[in-house]
């Protein structure tokens, strides 16, 4: 074999074991090889829990809730009504403003009631005048079964009066002989409580033994008020014999000149006792007040207090409610294409 061919043999032979060794895994060939490597990670460090929140200091919180005036009003009946030192039973009932309150302070107390008998009397003689039944007109005797001692001595054997006129003497005086011959007329005791039981006097005992309640008399001053006695007409007949009555010591006397009071007294045995119907421009109410326990002079002045505080509070009542008006809504923006 020439020496040429012999060479070309032996690279032919030694070329593919050269090119295995490269491939060999773990080779120092394959060491020195470029080959591109994963990144490495960069080094873990520790984990840290997030910081806690600055401590904030927690003030103390007080909760003030104060006593609406309504309730303050209450309040100071009761501090009234205890000073005294004597048994005093108050009903209110509102007529006017936003929220038509009521309240009763031993409002179904019973009490000696004198002459708040003639409450009822008076409103059942305007209803029958209002309705036809009766007229002012009408001619009524005298019995001497209904002499009692009072405002007028003009009472004798077959002397008559008219209707108006006996009622005049009723209310405005409080004459008891005047109201004794209007009872007879209207039927008698049992009438009258029935009249009385009907208008809302429920816990009443009118006459014999006489007894009443200024939630009672209240009720009856509603009925009243509201124009479902007669109405108008009635109205009109018995507000006329209850103003600028002979007594303005209890509930007038709390009140500023200008308003009108229809109202009736009654006193007797310890007991002072008014209730009737207030006007003044907007603000209307009917209130009632029974004092038992003083003399004459201090229960008067103990109802007169009282009237005087509910009429502060009335007073400083707004006249109508406040609208509550929702904000109106932001507007979107119109949109254009």
């Amino acid at each position: 074999m020439k020496r040429g061919s012999a060479r070309r043999l032996l690279t032919l032979l030694i070329h593919p074991l050269v090119i295995g060794l490269v491939m060999l895994p773990g080779s120092g060939v394959l060491g020195s090889l470029t080959v591109p490597r994963p990144p490495t990670p960069p080094p873990s460090r520790p984990h840290l829990a997030p910081a806690a929140p600055e401590a904030v200091a927690e003030l103390p919180m007080t909760t003030v809730i104060t006593p609406s005036a309504f309730d303050q009003l209450q309040t100071d009946l009761q501090a009234i009504a205890a000073q005294s030192g004597a048994q005093v039973g108050i009903s209110l009932q509102e007529l006017s403003g936003p929220r038509r309150n009521s309240l009763s302070i031993n409002g179904n107390r019973s009490f000696y009631a004198a002459s708040a008998y003639k409450v009822p009397l008076l409103m059942a003689e305007a209803q029958q005048i209002a309705s036809g039944q009766v007229q002012g007109s009408d001619v009524l005797c005298f019995d001497p079964d209904d002499a009692e001692d009072g405002w007028f001595d003009d009472y004798d054997d077959g002397s008559c009066f008219s209707r108006d006129e006996l009622a005049l003497r009723t209310g405005r005086y409080s004459d008891n002989t005047a109201a004794h011959i209007l009872v007879r007329y209207l039927g008698g005791p049992d009438a009258l409580n029935s009249y009385a039981k009907s208008i809302g006097m429920t816990a009443s005992a009118l006459w014999i033994p006489n007894t009443t309640t200024t939630d009672d008399l209240t009720a009856a001053w509603v009925n009243e008020s509201l124009g479902r006695l007669g109405a108008a007409a009635a109205q009109r007949w018995l507000y006329a014999v209850l103003t600028h009555t002979t007594n303005e010591q209890g509930i007038p006397a709390g009140l500023p000149g200008r308003a009108t009071v229809v109202h009736k007294v009654g006193t007797m045995y310890g007991t002072e006792n008014d209730s009737g119907y207030l006007v003044n421009g907007p603000i209307s109410y009917v209130l009632s007040v029974s004092v038992d326990g003083l003399d004459e002079a201090a229960g008067w002045s103990v109802i007169a207090h009282v009237s005087a505080r509910v009429w502060q509070y009335e007073l400083s009542r707004p006249e109508f409610v406040v609208p509550v008006i929702p904000p109106e809504a932001p507007r979107q923006p119109e949109t254009r294409y």
